[in-house]
């Protein structure tokens, strides 16, 4: 395959572990993280939604987090299903919400729930509690990135929420929580790496592009534009002649996707752009590289961050074998 270069060969991609550092305490601090999200009592409230179809129920999900913010999703089940059946964890891009219903119904026709996260405090409903009710809609990675302790980190609480909405879901009557896959673009991408990391009975995880992996090979390609422009913000503002930048990078380490990945037990299918400039392609290789359980790729030589043609059809075809587990 001879495609033109924005990042390293396919042949390097296939062998690259990443550049970011991982903390010595990082498999405790996520023991720590969950064993605080276990304890939380979520409150979960259905509230049927304004929007109808003939063989679905959607219900807008609200669901108390960790640190007291209450979470939303678009929650939808086929209607009159008699056993339990499988379901899909839905994650959006950075900034984003859980979108429209109609994108969803897929999966009610095909006999699936599905549950759509709307990531606290940015375009959608849920609430971020970094002292205001609302939203902050970006500069997420570098929040907490200067509080001494690494728990404040507020992708962090949205790892977690990724794990707590899969529980819910898993433990709804109408659930199989042996049937349950998870999927999103992006960030979303990334939600889907933690969420089925941090949740081992996901069986099908199915990630674009994903964000929020290996941030020091990111500044070190100068791609610290875009989605991850807050870095370089971060080091002028708060750090401008770099005498904090291995602590720096340390601490994102916490939530660094990569470092998550070998927990991952489902089987996965990954779509990456060779193209991408957004996310990379040895940042999304750092990930997928430390997985232990089977991948697929699913590879577009000549794309980057955008629409990857055919790739939404694989993903219902890949998440249709939940069906007969």
């Amino acid at each position: 395959m001879i495609v033109p270069l924005v990042d390293m060969p396919m042949s390097q991609l296939k062998q690259y572990e990443g550049r970011n550092p991982k903390p010595d305490d990082f498999d405790t601090y996520w023991s720590q993280a969950l064993e605080e999200m276990r304890a939380v009592d979520p409150q979960v409230e259905l509230v049927p939604a304004d929007f109808e179809v003939p063989f679905a129920e959607c219900f807008s999900l609200y669901f108390t987090g960790v640190n007291g913010a209450r979470i939303h999703a678009k929650y939808a089940r086929p209607k009159g299903a008699a056993q339990p059946h499988p379901a899909v964890l839905q994650f959006h891009g950075y900034t984003g919400d859980s979108g429209d219903w109609m994108d969803k119904m897929v999966y009610p026709a095909m006999g699936f729930s599905i549950a759509s996260l709307d990531v606290r405090g940015q375009g959608g409903l849920s609430e971020d509690k970094g002292g205001v009710v609302g939203n902050t809609h970006h500069g997420h990675i570098i929040r907490g990135l200067s509080d001494k302790d690494p728990h404040k980190l507020l992708f962090r609480d949205v790892f977690l929420d990724t794990a707590q909405l899969a529980a819910i879901v898993m433990g709804f009557p109408e659930v199989d929580a042996d049937r349950v896959g998870a999927t999103g673009w992006s960030q979303g991408g990334a939600l889907t790496i933690a969420c089925a990391a941090l949740e081992p009975r996901i069986k099908k995880a199915a990630p674009v592009y994903p964000f929020l992996s290996d941030y020091k090979r990111v500044w070190e390609m100068d791609l610290s534009v875009h989605a991850y422009e807050e870095l370089r913000t971060y080091f002028r503002k708060f750090d401008p002649q770099h005498q904090r930048e291995d602590e720096i990078f340390t601490k994102l380490g916490y939530i660094d996707i990569q470092n998550l990945a070998s927990r991952i037990e489902a089987d996965v299918m990954v779509g990456v752009g060779l193209m991408d400039t957004i996310c990379p392609p040895s940042t999304q290789f750092a990930a997928i590289n430390k997985m232990k359980s089977p991948v697929k790729l699913e590879i577009y030589p000549d794309f980057g961050h955008e629409g990857l043609p055919g790739l939404n059809d694989k993903i219902v075809q890949f998440m249709k074998g939940l069906q007969q587990e």
